[in-house]
């Protein structure tokens, strides 16, 4: 209680000690950041800042606090907030936001303007459902923005993890231009309600990801805290007494709300003496408390409590008088009692109340008997519903609590197909499945067969593929009975798709398109039989594509574009464009399927087809990046990226990202590919697919740096995964890494096997893109197992599968088992010829891995043909860039070449492969010496000091001069110390 002065008077009413105690207690770190978030903000830099804690943690208390301290600095506040059941409602939050604004004179326009765009669903989206919602966010977040150029504005938001996704994804416009804005944005959300479904957890996760917002946490008070709020709240004229601080603390866990309300039922009937209170007067529960607190109240004030909580945590007083069946005016002393009391809180709005906490509604609603709670309900939903000013979604949700289905059927349709609209899918899953609960019976086969078709698209886009595979399933089955064939057969793509998603074979997917096909061509030809027919085609292409059957999947795309060129189905023919050109690349047709992709994206884009454009991205990204094409990978992933994330479709960016990752694993850059996948992972929008490609990246560094237990784990979750989903793309990376790990670990015969199921797999389908790293694998276990005719006939297999795709950057593997091969049979010339091939290869197309790994066998060569300045040189080039991965394995190859470099020529330099005067410029170098210091040092001119840091660089492979600095070291560690190879500085004079 230092460094501040209390006044009680402040904390009583009537001569009661207050329940809400007067002071912040342990938010002081938190108060002196938000001071300089509002100082920032005064100077046009604005920011969006989560307060986070769970529920009574006192976020409101402190985003009030940090209002009062803007205003104070001249900032205007316009609060708003969420409350059970927003979820169901698109732009709840921004409903709540413009009517706060609204009953401010100056932003009355403003708000009136949020309410318009809202209501407004003619604004272009030339068709495409996903850019109609884009365009609606862009709209009110300039709307909103525009505020901050009257002036500093603080915009309060509450309970966030209830908020829908248009307005996190308008939050998230608005907090790029808060950064160069007068406009600061603070929300609260309760970090123990993100369930993995709810709209903020992956948002928030994107936001902290990307710096574009920050987070406070509120943590629990300590015991020496709630010592200091329970004197407060007591008004003890020294320290509240330590026994019933313990029993407090003991059973609150020092939640402030749980304080208050503990020490407010405390408080009831005393007026002193807490010093011998017996601890079993202290309520054992919040609810307790909280009842206890509101049976001291009077018959009026409980009944008005209990219909609030009805209505919900926020009323307002006209719906609440209308309810009781009373006189608004007749209402002033029972919430006049409440909010003296702390139970209720009068609201900003005119003629609104709240509860004081969430917690407090709950405890009162849960103890409603049901009868009674069912009769209530009923009474707001048909009060609301006069009035005509409620949602639809709120009706839906009083409407189904009475036990009135028909009419919360209705409302819930409505909402639901309102959400539809805007492509609020998650809100329109919520309220489609309130519109299957309540499903009348006898309802046309029709209308069922449309509710049931969309409940799964929304399910499909939220991710719940058993969900969304179920309703399809019954959509397709009511469509059929309502003798529609051709509705039927258009629900069988998207049910495919998802069926794929839950491991269905392609046999399976495949016979369903085909049976759909049969029911299409057995109907006189028209537009729609056509077009739909062109929809199938497409689906057919896709499910052989993703099986990497090539040829057929080929056949089906050029149908399914020929039949939707017909038609004037732009969005199927390029989806169809794409699909044949992820085959053509698989295939070996390299530049004329690079050309069909990005052609596709570039039209997609040109028309507006968002959800097309970003699909050529990914799979133009992502085929570059399996098929050893970096370069190509990470132009076309980048933009990919910043595509998607302008568009907003993140299953799109998430899975491009994990891409990337590969990428930045396969040319070395370790570290970034390591972020990139966790973020991936975290971010979680992009479903099993990105989980698992990220899971391949995460596992193969771990197999690098020698992780081997971290290793196995993650492949081992990602052979799972991609083994029930039954695709080669899926499984076959992570079977690699597998057998890679076994090697490593001195299993040649787990390794093996592995390898021949890989095989196995890739020659189901002719496939070359995921088959070439197991060559090389393979080659060394059976090598590592002594059966060189294993591996000669492991060799001649794959390079054969190789060949006959021919995609340029699986085939420096066959120089590389080729190599191999010869090594282990003493052929040493052809050995040489073969490995420095293939580490040239691997070198070009940045392949890291594999190109170390040559490099090595390639020094390996060299030591065995006497040519030991060159194996030296290589073999320290070789463990050089091991180190920087960091790759502990390669590392200790590389060690072992040198190891025995030395031990058959134990008078050769252990500075080799330089020279005795490089390595003293080395060593220089290592001590941070620049080139004019060390030619003063050793006696030589800049230039000559110059050329003997290029040659050293071209000596050792590296890159840069601390990587010089890096080798220098770890040689100067191994000298002997009675200098047997005499000093370099003695040698060598230039």
């Amino acid at each position: 209680m230092s460094r501040r002065t209390i006044d009680l008077h402040l904390c009583r009413m009537e001569g009661r000690v207050s329940l809400v105690c007067p002071v912040l207690v342990g938010r002081d770190g938190l108060l002196q950041l938000a001071d300089e978030h509002i100082a920032a903000g005064l100077r046009g830099r604005g920011t969006l800042q989560f307060l986070a804690g769970e529920a009574g943690i006192g976020k409101s208390r402190l985003l009030g606090s940090i209002e009062r301290r803007a205003a104070a600095a001249g900032f205007r506040s316009v609060r708003a907030g969420t409350y059970p059941g927003d979820l169901e409602v698109t732009g709840a939050v921004l409903l709540d936001l413009a009517r706060s604004m609204g009953r401010q004179p100056d932003l009355a326009s403003t708000g009136a303007a949020i309410t318009a765009r809202l209501d407004d669903q003619s604004a272009s989206g030339d068709g495409d459902d996903h850019r109609r919602r884009r365009i609606l966010a862009l709209d009110l977040a300039e709307i909103i923005a525009d505020i901050a150029s009257a002036g500093p504005t603080l915009l309060a938001l509450e309970d966030l993890h209830q908020a829908d996704d248009l307005t996190l994804e308008i939050l998230a416009m608005l907090a790029t231009r808060a950064a160069e804005a007068p406009l600061l944005i603070l929300g609260t959300y309760r970090s123990d309600e993100l369930y993995p479904r709810v709209p903020m957890r992956d948002w928030r996760a994107h936001m902290l990801t990307k710096r574009l917002a920050g987070e406070s946490r509120l943590e629990r008070l300590s015991i020496e805290e709630t010592a200091t709020m329970t004197a407060l709240i007591l008004g003890t004229q020294g320290p509240a007494p330590r026994a019933l601080v313990e029993t407090v603390h003991g059973r609150t866990d020092g939640i402030p709300l749980h304080v208050e309300e503990l020490l407010g039922m405390l408080r009831a009937g005393r007026d002193s003496q807490f010093d011998a209170l017996p601890e079993a007067d202290v309520p054992d529960t919040l609810d307790a408390a909280i009842l206890g607190r509101l049976d001291r109240r009077s018959a009026g004030a409980r009944r008005v409590a209990e219909v609030g909580a009805v209505i919900g945590r926020s009323f307002e007083m006209d719906l609440l008088a209308s309810t009781l069946a009373m006189d608004a005016d007749h209402l002033s002393r029972p919430l006049t009692e409440l909010a003296d009391h702390f139970v209720l809180a009068e609201s900003a709005a005119s003629g609104r109340f709240g509860f004081r906490h969430g917690l407090i509604c709950d405890a009162i609603y849960a103890r409603i008997p049901a009868a009674r709670r069912r009769r209530l309900h009923a009474r707001v939903a048909e009060i609301a519903a006069r009035r005509g000013d409620f949602s639809d979604a709120f009706l839906s949700s009083h409407f189904e609590r009475a036990g009135m289905p028909e009419m919360a059927f209705a409302a819930a349709l409505r909402a639901a197909r309102a959400a539809t609209r805007l492509s609020s899918h998650r809100e329109a899953f919520q309220l489609y499945e309130r519109v299957i609960r309540t499903c009348p019976a006898g309802l046309p086969v029709v209308e069922l067969a449309e509710i049931r078709e969309a409940h799964g698209s929304t399910a499909a886009a939220c991710d719940l593929n058993a969900t969304a595979a179920a309703s399809m399933e019954a959509a397709r089955g009511a469509w059929l009975e309502a003798g529609r064939p051709i509705e039927a057969a258009a629900v069988v793509p998207p049910l495919v798709a998802t069926r794929h998603l839950l491991g269905d074979s392609l046999g399976q997917r495949s016979a369903r398109l085909r049976e759909a096909l049969a029911e299409l061509d057995r109907l006189a030809p028209d537009v729609d039989r056509d077009r739909t027919r062109g929809r199938v085609f497409a689906g057919l292409a896709a499910a052989y594509m993703l099986d990497r059957r090539l040829d057929e999947s080929i056949g089906f795309g050029e149908s399914a574009r020929e039949l939707a060129l017909a038609a004037g189905d732009p969005a199927t023919e390029r989806h169809a464009t794409v699909t044949v050109g992820v085959c053509l690349v698989f295939a070996g047709r390299m530049e004329d399927g690079w050309s069909r992709l990005e052609d596709s994206i570039q039209r997609s884009r040109d028309a507006h087809l968002e959800a097309e454009a970003a699909r050529g991205y990914r799979m133009l990204g992502s085929c570059a990046s399996v098929l050893v094409d970096y370069d190509r990978a990470e132009r076309w992933l980048g933009e990919g990226i910043d595509y998607a994330e302008r568009v907003e479709l993140w299953n799109d960016r998430h899975y491009m990202a994990a891409h990337l990752a590969h990428v930045l694993w396969a040319t070395g850059r370790w570290e970034d590919a390591v972020r990139i996948a966790d973020h991936a992972l975290a971010d979680g929008r992009g479903g099993i697919t990105t989980r698992i490609t990220a899971l391949h990246v995460l596992g193969f560094v771990d197999l690098g740096r020698g992780e081997l237990g971290a290793a196995r784990r993650r492949l081992t979750e990602a052979l799972d995964a991609g083994e029930r989903m039954h695709e080669l793309q899926r499984l076959s990376p992570a079977l690699w890494g597998l057998a890679e790990a076994d090697l490593i670990a001195g299993d040649p015969a787990a390794s093996i096997a592995r390898c021949e199921r890989g095989l196995a797999a890739s020659a189901a389908v002719d496939d070359a893109a995921y088959l070439f790293p197991y060559l090389v694998t393979g080659t060394r276990a059976y090598l590592a197992a002594h059966d060189p005719s294993g591996a000669e006939r492991w060799v001649k297999d794959v390079s054969g599968a190789l060949r006959r795709r021919g995609v340029p950057g699986t085939l420096p593997a066959i120089d590389h088992a080729a190599g191999l091969l010869a090594l282990a049979g003493g052929a040493t010339g052809r050995a040489r010829a073969h490995l420095g091939v293939a580490a040239d290869a691997w070198r070009r197309l940045r392949r890291r891995w594999e190109e170390l790994a040559a490099t090595i066998d390639l020094a390996e060569c060299e030591l065995r043909t006497n040519r030991l300045s060159e194996a030296v040189r290589l073999a320290a080039a070789a463990r050089l860039s091991a180190a920087a991965l960091p790759s502990p394995a390669l590392v200790e190859r590389a060690e072992a070449v040198l190891g025995r470099a030395r031990a058959l020529h134990p008078t050769e330099a252990p500075w080799a492969p330089l020279t005795a005067r490089e390595f003293e410029v080395a060593r220089l170098l290592a001590g941070g010496g620049t080139n004019a210091a060390i030619a003063a040092k050793l006696g030589l001119s800049p230039r000559t000091v110059g050329s003997h840091v290029e040659h050293i660089l071209d000596k050792l492979g590296a890159g840069r001069r601390a990587e010089i600095a890096a080798w220098a070291a770890t040689i100067a560690g191994r000298l002997p110390p009675s200098g047997e190879h005499g000093s370099a500085g003695e040698a060598d004079r230039d």
